[in-house]
């Protein structure tokens, strides 16, 4: 199965009047990198958290935000009393000397330093362990996203690679060709140059057998032909987590193709080349989002 590295997953459930709200968004990566933001309420298992979703989502650069609504009588912050009646004696001492009305003071007590802070409450196991259920379900939407995106992404590939298979098949077709057109191009070089009854025919076959072995391309064939079955049976492999072999498999063709370029001094198999170079470019921008 292959899976993508983009998804996105959301779950909201209320429990013992705590609203929980997880939303994952996951996208390409070359390693595992997390953003992760918790309510206070969640600190304490911070990294239990962050292990949950290492283990389940190996990969990728993901964002994952956690709110808490508290309903009822939960309280989210403390409002220090004490504090704000020191508060209003000095402000209602101040006010009576200035003489000014101190009838809507209030709203700037609350603002004031220390007056309103978090609460210093936790989860507690069993709300904690309820919370666990919600972010499953979040990590478990996002993973049917990816394998969606996975599907997409395996169709393409395969059809980059068989595309490069036909320009491989067609070069073998033009292969005897261009040795051919090759040792007649040599001939009538030496004969201008030289002399046709200047020519030592014996050495020159030697040579000839010399530089058809330098620029033969018959090797480069057979392994591009390997490299392109193993990197399918890879797409079909129902192991996780295979965007780097498949990375590695693409830059194994990438070589294959790049040296029968090199050697093909041949016009028609190089406008093959050129194909199987896009094809393949078009192939290493979506094994990247290959989980």
């Amino acid at each position: 199965m292959l899976k993508s590295m983009t998804g996105f997953g959301r779950a909201e459930h209320t429990v013992n009047e705590k609203t929980f709200l997880v939303e994952i968004k996951s996208l390409n990566g070359k390693q595992y990198e997390l953003q992760l933001k918790l309510p206070p309420l969640l600190r304490p298992y911070e990294f239990e958290i962050r292990s949950l979703l290492q283990e389940k989502l190996v990969r990728g650069t993901i964002d994952c935000t956690v709110n808490i609504k508290q309903n009822g009588t939960s309280k989210p912050v403390n409002i220090n009393t004490d504090l704000i009646k020191a508060y209003y004696k000095q402000i209602e001492e101040l006010a009576a000397d200035l003489k000014i009305d101190t009838n809507s003071v209030l709203s700037a007590l609350l603002r004031l330093p220390e007056v309103v802070t978090p609460t210093n409450d936790i989860l507690n196991e069993n709300d904690f362990v309820a919370f666990k259920k919600v972010l499953l379900t979040a990590i478990e939407e996002l993973t049917l996203h990816r394998i969606n995106e996975g599907a997409v992404l395996k169709q393409d590939l395969i059809q980059r690679i068989n595309n490069i298979n036909e320009q491989e098949e067609a070069i073998i077709v033009l292969e005897p060709n261009r040795k051919k057109r090759i040792k007649e191009e040599i001939n009538l070089l030496l004969e201008e140059h030289v002399g046709k009854d200047n020519i030592d025919n014996n050495r020159m076959e030697q040579e000839l057998i010399y530089y058809m072995e330098k620029i033969d391309i018959h090797e480069e064939q057979i392994r591009l032909k390997q490299h392109c079955e193993y990197f399918k049976s890879i797409l079909n492999d129902p192991e996780e987590g295979k965007g780097k072999k498949l990375s590695f498999i693409i830059q194994e063709i990438g070589r294959e193709i790049n040296t029968t370029g090199s050697k093909a001094y041949d016009a028609d198999i190089q406008k093959c080349v050129v194909k199987m170079k896009d094809e393949l470019e078009k192939a290493k921008e979506q094994v990247l989002n290959v989980l």
